[in-house]
């Protein structure tokens, strides 16, 4: 596995991300947890999720204690294993997703999101999307604090302008590490955050980066020019898809969801899987 940076802390090229264990539709406890082990086991350092990764209204931070159990049941060494979560975004339990970005909400979300990860800190503590009803400066504000307590080791944001990750910096005082913003061939808005991170030295993890969920499966049918590409390399148009991510920006740290120990263990190949530049300008043109 291909190693990149964030925060000047070296994690694996891909990350996992843990929405499709814990929401609707979520496997049983079991499969999640060799799933997150296969991922371990293929070099997988970085696991992203999010106190919101849960089904049911009584069960917040379900996916949190769950990545939490299968790092304390994995039968090696998992203390270099970097866990990202986020804050600011709920589910009250119908399907719907709403917002909180009240700074002293933020600040006891993320002190409940630590007791359930265990540890001193969380590694890295994100502010999930912006709520409209509380001004971003606030918001990123409480971030500043549990920085500066301690409470977290680093800080990033999510569903962010370039606006917002040039005020979020400097709210931080230079100490903002990743954005984690919607990209895949599918979604491609966020272009201009993803060169911007790179241009500054700022971790970009794409989320959804196969489509999301449901579409995952089918991304070579809808672009086939990443199948063909995969079938050139005896590969998934999966592999294809992530191995062109990391071809845009040294600071791309794509995190795919997964719900099965195969689905992450053909993800994390990516890492390894060299595109030329006439591909990587094909894909880039697929739309």
């Amino acid at each position: 596995m291909q190693q990149r940076t964030l925060g000047g802390t070296p994690v694996s090229a891909l990350g996992l991300g843990g929405m499709p264990m814990s929401i609707e539709g979520r496997p049983d406890e079991d499969r999640s947890i060799r799933t997150i082990h296969a991922a371990l086991d293929a070099g997988v350092t970085l696991i992203d999720t999010a106190d919101a990764y849960h089904r049911d209204a009584d069960e917040v931070g379900h996916n949190e204690s769950l990545i939490a159990k299968a790092l304390a049941s994995y039968g090696a060494d998992s203390s270099g294993i970097l866990v990202a979560t986020k804050g600011g975004h709920l589910r009250p339990g119908d399907g719907s997703w709403t917002l909180n970005g009240n700074p002293d909400y933020l600040k006891e979300a993320a002190r409940a999101s630590l007791k359930r990860l265990g540890g001193d800190a969380i590694d890295l503590y994100q502010y999930h999307r912006p709520d409209p009803e509380v001004p971003y400066e606030d918001s990123i504000g409480a971030l500043k604090e549990l920085l500066d307590e301690g409470v977290i080791r680093m800080a990033g944001i999510s569903n962010a302008t370039v606006h917002q990750i040039r005020k979020a910096n400097e709210i931080l005082g230079g100490r903002l590490v990743s954005v984690q913003n919607q990209f895949s061939p599918a979604f491609r808005s966020s272009e201009d955050e993803l060169r911007y991170c790179g241009e500054n030295g700022i971790a970009f993890l794409p989320w959804s980066p196969l489509g999301g969920i449901k579409k995952a499966g089918g991304l070579g049918e809808q672009f086939t020019p990443f199948q063909e590409i995969a079938d050139n390399h005896g590969v998934s148009p999966q592999q294809v898809c992530l191995a062109w991510e990391l071809a845009l920006a040294p600071t791309v740290i794509p995190i795919p969801g997964a719900s099965r120990p195969e689905s992450i263990q053909d993800s994390a190949r990516a890492s390894e899987l060299e595109l030329s530049a006439e591909e990587i300008a094909t894909l880039s043109s697929t739309d």
